[in-house]
């Protein structure tokens, strides 16, 4: 097996520290790997995505010495491969559309009977169950309305009572992910929304075994999305890759920086006179 990993930016704002760190991290354990790095542009968000962050993401990655295989694989142009996916799902009984939105879904977890805070897992506030049919949909998928995966029954329909993958960051082992880890700390995730026809789990599954992709590095931040990958490899017959969660990269408060932090922007860094040795050395890199 060649060792082949990614770097996966959205073209919705710059790059930062972090994005360097993780670029460089995956780079260099292809080279020493004598494997393959590949670019891939996660633009499923259309609202936001723009052609000059897309244009931004190369220059800056090439300013930093990176080098890619191409064509680069851009989400936009294999939606086709999500809604076969998502129609593979369909057919299994697995999802069910849903009209809520966050409003609702926050009333109904702050709902007096549930107790306590609202739950949160990796897609955020866990879905309290408002839309979940008794049987499963039948008929034609619906285009026009976000799905959700009904995870207890996926579940049933796996079998197996723990999932495993294998995780290489910072703590090397094999994960157990176990049924209540998925419905009591996951819960019924979205699929596909309504405005995408596809979802970021969705479409970074399909991708990574479209492009055969070995080995995921990426921020900590991702390790519990993780457990909603490999669910969903299952599920559509895919393999898993090895996951690789490296550390994160802080501000001087110790929060995690985001593309709004455009203070910590590499463009921000070049333009005050930085190089990339700079830029490695503020990310902690030899």
């Amino acid at each position: 097996m060649i060792f082949t990993t990614r770097f996966a930016p959205s073209p919705t704002g710059p790059l930062h520290l972090g994005h360097a760190y993780s670029a460089l991290m995956a780079h260099e354990m292809a080279r020493a790997a004598r494997g393959r790095f590949l670019l891939r542009i996660e633009d499923i968000d259309q609202s936001r995505a723009r052609p000059e962050w897309e244009a931004r993401i190369y220059d800056d990655l090439r300013w930093l010495g990176l080098d890619w295989e191409t064509p680069v694989r851009r989400q936009s142009e294999h939606l086709d491969a999500y809604r076969q996916a998502l129609e593979t799902l369909w057919s299994l009984g697995l999802l069910y559309p849903c009209g809520c939105n966050r409003r609702d879904i926050l009333a109904a977890a702050s709902a007096p009977q549930e107790g306590g805070e609202p739950a949160v897992g990796p897609d955020g506030l866990i879905y309290p169950g408002t839309c979940r049919p008794r049987t499963p949909p039948s008929g034609q998928m619906p285009v026009d309305q976000a799905l959700r995966l009904d995870m207890r029954r996926a579940l049933g329909h796996l079998g197996a009572r723990t999932l495993e993958f294998e995780e290489t960051g910072q703590t090397p082992r094999k994960v157990s992910i176990t049924h209540d880890d998925l419905i009591n700390d996951t819960g019924d995730i979205v699929i596909a929304r309504r405005d995408m026809g596809t979802s970021y789990h969705l479409s970074v599954v399909v991708d990574d075994a479209a492009q055969g992709i070995s080995h995921v590095v990426r921020g900590q931040d991702l390790f519990d999305a993780t457990r909603i990958h490999v669910v969903l490899q299952r599920l559509l017959g895919l393999p898993s890759p090895v996951y690789h969660h490296h550390r994160l990269i802080r501000d001087a408060a110790g929060k995690r920086l985001a593309k709004r932090d455009d203070a910590r922007a590499i463009a921000t860094y070049r333009d005050q006179g930085d190089t990339p040795a700079d830029i490695r050395r503020r990310v902690g890199l030899p």
